[in-house]
C-alpha cells in the first residue's frame, strides 16, 4: 500500500526538515522494536460487545477470513487512553443506533499488530506522567502542564503522529474505502486517512485547540466556538501565523453525547428537581479516571462528604472504574470505610437493576461500584449520572456532559478550557484546584436549592439550543463525506 507522506506539510504549512527527519527516526525506532508488518495483510471478523448490546454494537478482531460487514455499518476507530475515548466512542455508537446505522467498534490498541504496539507503549509513558503530575508538583509544574498545553500544541508535534500513524494502515485492510469512520482520537483518523479511507471524521475531544489532534485528509469536528476559531486558524502552533484547515473540512458541531442521555434529559432533570424539594439526601457521583490519578483528591472528597452522609444530606456514589486499587486506598486512609458503603463489585446486571431502581426509590448511604470489563467501568458512570443531582469530575471529556458538574483540578492544561466552557454555558462549576475551593462549592450545593435547581434548569435550556447534539452531526459528516 503506498501511503501519502503526510508529515512534511500540513494544511498547506512546511515542517522544517529538522523535524521530519527526527519523525522518521521516530518511526524507524518503532519498526526496529516492534517489527515492519507493512505489508501484511491483515483481516478482521465481528464479535459481540454485551454491554454494548442495547445498541449493538459489535468488535473488530483479528481474524483468518476476510470481514464481512452488515449493512449501513459505521465504524468508531478509538484507542483505550484513560476512558474518555472509550466514552465518547460510545456516545458516538449510541447516535449512530439511534440513526439507524450498525455501530462496529475498532480499537486500534487491542490488535496483535505494529501499529497497535506503538500506541500502547505511548499509552502506558502517558498514563505514568499523569499519575507522577499527581504526586510531584514540580514534575507537574515544569514538564507535565507546560507539555499538555504548549508542548502538544504545536503543528510539529503532529508531524511526528503522523509518520508513526503510518503503521496503523495495515489494519484498514478489510475496511470499504467508503465506510463510514469517525475517530475518536486522532491516530485512528490518521490510521484511516494513510489507508485510503474517504469518509473519516476527527471528532477532537479537548476545548484546548492543539496540533496534536489534527488529521488532515479528514473531516475535522470540534465541540465548541473557541474551538472552532482556534482549529480555523491553527491559533497558537507555530511562532508565525499559519495558513488554517479549509472550508469544508472542520465544523463545530456541539458536545457528544449519547442518545440515551440526550433524549432524556427533560425527564431526568424533572427527577432532581423533585428530589431536590423533597429534601431528599443530594445524590452525588464521582469516578475515577481510567488513568487512576487524584487519590489525593478523592480522599478530600470523601472525607469531607461522610459526616454529610451521616446526616442524610448526601447520598454518595463512587464508581471506581476498574481501578480496584483506589477502594484499597480508601479503606487503609478511612478506618471502617469498608462497613460504611454498600459494594457493587462486578456484578453488572445488579449495577443496572440498581441504577434503573434509583429513578423512583430513596437512596441513602455509600455506594461503591468497580467493574474488571473495560466497558462497565466506562458505561457505568453513564448509567449513574443520570440519577445523582451532582458529578465531580476533572475537566476532562465529562465536562461536555448534560448533568451538573463540580470540576476538581484538570490533570494536564489541555483539560483546562473544557471547565472554562462548560461554566461559561451554565452548567457547571468554575474549576476548584484545592481542598478549601471544592469543600466550600460542594456545601453550597447541598445547602442552596435555588441554586442547585437553577444549574439543572440550564441543562433543559441547552439541550433547546441543540447543544448535545454533536453525536448526532458527527454521525451525519461521516455519511456525507467530503
Amino acid at each position: 500500500m503506498e501511503i501519502k507522506d503526510r508529515s512534511k506539510v500540513i494544511f498547506g504549512n512546511e515542517i522544517p526538515e529538522k523535524t521530519v527527519k527526527k519523525a522518521n527516526k521516530g518511526k524507524e525506532k518503532y519498526i526496529k522494536k516492534f517489527g515492519d508488518d507493512s505489508n501484511k495483510e491483515y483481516h478482521l471478523s465481528l464479535v459481540d460487545i454485551p454491554t454494548l448490546d442495547f445498541i449493538g454494537a459489535k468488535n473488530l478482531v483479528l481474524s483468518d477470513a476476510p470481514l464481512q460487514l452488515p449493512e449501513k455499518s459505521l465504524v468508531v476507530g478509538n484507542i483505550r487512553m484513560g476512558f474518555g475515548h472509550y466514552r465518547i466512542s460510545i456516545a458516538l455508537a449510541s447516535c449512530a443506533k439511534a440513526m439507524g446505522y450498525n455501530p462496529i467498534w475498532m480499537d486500534l490498541a487491542s490488535f496483535d499488530a505494529t501499529g497497535s504496539k506503538m500506541i500502547r507503549a505511548q499509552n502506558d509513558l502517558y498514563s505514568l506522567a499523569s499519575r507522577i503530575s499527581q504526586k510531584s508538583k514540580l514534575f507537574n509544574h515544569f514538564i507535565w502542564e507546560p507539555l499538555n498545553s504548549e508542548g502538544f500544541r504545536k503543528i510539529t508535534y503532529n508531524s511526528t503522529d503522523q509518520k508513526n500513524s503510518e503503521l496503523l494502515a495495515p489494519l484498514y485492510n478489510d475496511l470499504p474505502k467508503d465506510v463510514p469512520f469517525v475517530a475518536t482520537h486522532v491516530w485512528p483518523s490518521q490510521g484511516a486517512v494513510h489507508a485510503g479511507l474517504t469518509h473519516v471524521v476527527n471528532a477532537i475531544p479537548d476545548n484546548w485547540p492543539m496540533g496534536l489532534h489534527l488529521s488532515e485528509g479528514a473531516i475535522h469536528a470540534v465541540q465548541t466556538p473557541f474551538a472552532y476559531l482556534g482549529y480555523k486558524m491553527l491559533n497558537g502552533m507555530a511562532k508565525t501565523p499559519l495558513k488554517g484547515i479549509p472550508e469544508n473540512e472542520l465544523f463545530e458541531v456541539g458536545h457528544y453525547i449519547d442518545h440515551e442521555l440526550v433524549s432524556n434529559i427533560e425527564t431526568d432533570v424533572a427527577n432532581r428537581i423533585r428530589r431536590i424539594n423533597n429534601d431528599e439526601p443530594i445524590r452525588i457521583l464521582t469516578s475515577v479516571g481510567g488513568a487512576g490519578a487524584g487519590a489525593k483528591s478523592f480522599l478530600e472528597i470523601v472525607n469531607h462528604l461522610l459526616p454529610l452522609v451521616k446526616e442524610n444530606k448526601v447520598a454518595l456514589f463512587i464508581n471506581l472504574g476498574d481501578h480496584l486499587d483506589m477502594y484499597e486506598f480508601l479503606k487503609n486512609k478511612i478506618p471502617g470505610f469498608e462497613n460504611m458503603c454498600e459494594t457493587h463489585f462486578d456484578r453488572y446486571e445488579l449495577t443496572k437493576d440498581f441504577v434503573n431502581k434509583m429513578e423512583y426509590e430513596l437512596v441513602k448511604g455509600v455506594h461503591v461500584f468497580y467493574h474488571k470489563d473495560i466497558f462497565e467501568a466506562v458505561y457505568s458512570t453513564n448509567l449513574l449520572m443520570r440519577q445523582v443531582e451532582l458529578l465531580i469530575t476533572k475537566p476532562s471529556e465529562l465536562a461536555f456532559y448534560p448533568v451538573v458538574k463540580v470540576m476538581m483540578k484538570h490533570i494536564g492544561g489541555h483539560e483546562v478550557y473544557g471547565a472554562v466552557h462548560a461554566q461559561e454555558i451554565g452548567d457547571s462549576t468554575f474549576e476548584c484546584p484545592d481542598k478549601k475551593s471544592m469543600t466550600e462549592m460542594l456545601d453550597r450545593l447541598i445547602n442552596d436549592k435555588e441554586l442547585l435547581i437553577h444549574l439543572n434548569k440550564q441543562i433543559v435550556k441547552l439541550k433547546e439550543t441543540g447543544i448535545y447534539n454533536g453525536g448526532y452531526k458527527v454521525v451525519e459528516l461521516a455519511v456525507k463525506g467530503k
